[in-house]
């Protein structure tokens, strides 16, 4: 099976004290189903942006680290899921579920498939 992710964009203004109790019912219920299909390989939330460390290669080979995230953008991940999908569609099946319960956009996109170099 190919894994997912499922990520949530919020905007760079948003405010999580606005979640309330049927949000959280709803992704917990979400998380259930996705569990109940064997389709959740891992799922986490992430802090706002603003609490991102961006770190950069210099030309002197140090590595510089800097506040905030790396790209200046009006949306954010702010959690996601890792799923295990036979397909895009079944990954954008949830990812609809997910725009549902979250109440924001939602972007999926496959892991890419590496191969090992054998001699």
């Amino acid at each position: 099976m190919t894994q997912y992710l499922v990520s949530i964009q919020h905007p760079e203004n948003y405010d999580p004290s606005l979640e309330g109790e049927a949000m959280i019912r709803d992704i917990g219920a979400l998380n259930e189903a996705m569990d109940a299909a064997g389709a959740r390989f891992f799922a986490g939330g992430l802090e706002s942006a603003s609490h991102a460390k961006s770190l950069r290669k210099q030309p002197d080979g140090q590595v510089a680290v800097t506040d905030g995230p790396y790209l200046e953008a009006k949306e954010h991940i702010g959690g996601f899921w890792i799923l295990e999908c036979a397909d895009m569609d079944e990954a954008l099946a949830w990812g609809r579920k997910a725009v549902v319960a979250c109440r924001v956009p939602v972007e999926v996109r496959a892991f890419l498939k590496f191969r090992p170099n054998r001699k």
